[in-house]
């Protein structure tokens, strides 16, 4: 019956996304869906995405400024990268401070707190926020361990670290490693009104022709029970995407687990039930991340295929993989749905040896695609450099054709489906320079956010309609405040508040004001 149960949620989910053209990007009015992931990836290593050495104004300066932008584009989530390495972009009792915020040696304090700011003006904005980590990455290529700092874990535990290549990773077949790494996470959780835990694509290292990872020893320790090294490697894997799930929810059931895997799981020479890929490596065979058995064991709440390649590349083909795994999700969610959003290759737009990444088309035209394909709810976007440097005007694409309207974030109602109250009154206060709603929820606090509709007139409108959401707003314990600064002046209106549970459920009916 929980099956059955779990399905129809998702059907319900699955069926707000409505069919699009394969062509040119049109959208508009109720075309576009009203629930779709809209994520952009904030990628801290090596500097990608965030500048170093500012100061704590510098930095909110940068942050504001960043999701202004995103809101104006109609984005709903960041996913911050807050554990490039063996570090950390907050005060933690486990990691040391990234070196990526200050710029200086690893473990200077830059005197406040990235991950909280991060927090704080996301949810004043009504957005989402994602804390990305990666779990086995000490260094990047030629890093030292010595410069590392003194707190490091690479330093206070060597016999846990492994070099391959020119990089150095956290022995993933220790025990005592898994449980460090758990511990990282419950700290997070723990610390920070965070939406989800996001892991990407780096669990073992890609593989370098000619080296093997040097775990053998390992192996040979604690591998006795697995007939080959490969098995082993990725139940090593399994236990901690499933471990680090169960910690997630005993402290916040309504904290999402995703993941974000390489593109393809394994080509079809090598598995009948893989996809008709040639990739090079595989998460599979070559990085054990087995992807489909955490989506079978209900261990992650969404996936996020990277899907790096256009619609016309032979060896690994956009829509191939999109059907692939939808497929997937739909075949073995055997516990819970599992979310299908999908990683857009941003970074390749205007740059790239298959040209059709030089059509500004081709992004936009594979949202379409994820759209019309019925499984996918939405799209992650490597990474923000990008959309704000709009190569071939793509951005533009994106803000006047594609995310024309806002969407809300595709809910989680397995991690807790229970339907929340409609706001207890909404009052308006018309004034010139807008019009201010005031929520009052006192009595009842299971709203963790408030969708904003307005309709033109002296009746409530359709609330299925994109087109007349206004904003999402957090709640603020009890009493909320919006100021509404896009209605125009001497305007009739309703406005219908509707409450958002913590796992994105949303309340069956609204409660509406007028003003005249």
């Amino acid at each position: 019956m929980k099956a059955v149960k779990y399905m129809m949620m998702a059907v319900m989910l699955f069926s707000l996304v409505l069919p699009f053209s394969t062509g040119k990007a049109k959208a508009s009015g109720t075309s576009e869906p009203k629930q779709e992931m809209r994520a952009a990836w904030i990628a801290t290593v090596t500097n990608i995405d965030m500048k170093p050495g500012m100061d704590k104004q510098e930095f909110t300066d940068w942050v504001v400024n960043t999701l202004n932008e995103l809101k104006e584009l109609n984005f709903n989530t960041v996913i911050y990268q807050v554990k490039p390495t063996a570090d950390a972009l907050y005060p933690s009792e486990l990691a040391p401070w990234s070196q990526y915020i200050t710029g200086d040696e690893q473990g200077t304090d830059p005197g406040y707190d990235p991950l909280a700011i991060m927090v704080d003006e996301s949810h004043k904005r009504g957005i989402e926020v994602h804390a990305w980590v990666n779990p086995y990455r000490i260094t990047m290529p030629n890093q030292t361990i010595d410069s590392l700092a003194d707190d490091n874990v690479a330093k206070l535990h060597p016999e846990w670290v492994l070099k391959y290549g020119k990089q150095y990773y956290l022995n993933p077949g220790i025990p005592e490693v898994q449980e460090y790494l758990i511990d990282t996470v419950k700290e997070l959780v723990s610390n920070y009104d965070i939406e989800a835990v996001h892991m990407d694509d780096y669990f073992y290292p890609y593989k370098i022709a000619g080296e093997s990872f040097p775990d053998q020893d390992t192996y040979e320790k604690y591998g006795s029970t697995f007939a080959n090294i490969d098995d082993w490697r990725r139940n090593n894997v399994d236990e901690l995407v499933a471990d680090i799930n169960t910690e997630i929810k005993t402290i916040k059931e309504y904290v999402q687990f995703g993941i974000s895997p390489f593109g393809v799981w394994r080509n079809i020479a090598d598995d009948p039930t893989g996809s008709e890929t040639e990739a090079g490596q595989t998460n599979f065979d070559d990085l054990y991340a087995d992807t489909r058995q955490w989506i079978k064991d209900g261990s992650i709440d969404y996936i996020t295929p990277q899907i790096y390649w256009s619609r016309k590349l032979a060896v690994a083909n956009y829509s191939v993989l999109l059907d692939w795994w939808s497929r997937e999700v739909n075949e073995y969610s055997y516990e819970h749905p599992v979310n299908l959003y999908i990683g857009m290759a941003d970074y390749k737009v205007g740059d790239n040896f298959d040209q059709e990444w030089f059509n500004p088309y081709e992004l936009p035209g594979q949202i379409m695609d994820n759209r019309a394909n019925g499984t996918a709810l939405g799209q992650m976007h490597f990474s923000l450099r990008q959309i704000f440097e709009n190569p071939l005007g793509y951005t533009d694409i994106l803000r006047n054709e594609v995310y024309t309207e806002k969407a809300l974030t595709p809910a989680t109602p397995w991690n807790n489906d229970d339907l929340p109250k409609k706001p207890n009154t909404v009052k308006a206060d018309k004034q010139e320079d807008g019009i201010t709603l005031t929520i009052d929820d006192k009595k009842h606090s299971d709203a963790r956010k408030y969708v904003i509709y307005r309709f033109d007139g002296v009746k409530e409108g359709d609330y299925m309609n994109p087109a007349n959401i206004v904003d999402v707003v957090y709640s603020q314990e009890g009493v909320t405040t919006y100021k509404d600064t896009s209605a125009a002046e001497g305007g009739m209106y309703t406005y219908g508040v509707t409450s958002v549970s913590p796992t994105g459920v949303e309340s069956k009916d609204a409660k509406s004001v007028r003003v005249r």
